[in-house]
């Protein structure tokens, strides 16, 4: 399953020279991802009372391509490994048909103390 979250390039999203600013794209992945999580029925409000949270444990990225002010832009998210603890997913930034920046994320669920910890069963099934 292919989750799909469009973004807007706006100008405080750009450089100097009107190109959309390269750590941009890791808050376009991140609101992605976050609005995925939801949608799958994932509370995190809920998850943090409990003592856990989701963390970002490695990103690795290419950018392909500039994206400008007003582009519309589409982030693709989809699993493509999940493990006891790890849930990796591969994340695209579109313009129309074209892969502007693609990324591969790595999460993990830490718990209070800032351990990792096992994925709870619930978010597994949603998975």
């Amino acid at each position: 399953m292919t989750h799909v979250f469009p973004v807007r390039v706006y100008y405080e999203d750009t450089d100097m020279g009107g190109i959309v600013y390269h750590a941009n794209y890791l808050r376009y992945i991140e609101r992605a991802r976050s609005e995925w999580v939801r949608k799958l029925g994932n509370d995190q409000n809920a998850m943090r009372e409990a003592g856990l949270v989701w963390v970002v444990r490695k990103i690795e990225a290419e950018y392909l391509a500039p994206a400008r002010f007003e582009d519309d832009l589409t982030v693709l998210t989809e699993v493509v490994a999940l493990s006891g603890v790890r849930l990796t997913m591969a994340q695209s930034v579109r313009r129309g048909e074209t892969e502007i920046f693609r990324a591969t994320v790595t999460a993990v669920c830490m718990n209070g103390e800032g351990r990792p910890v096992r994925l709870p069963a619930e978010i597994r099934a949603l998975l």
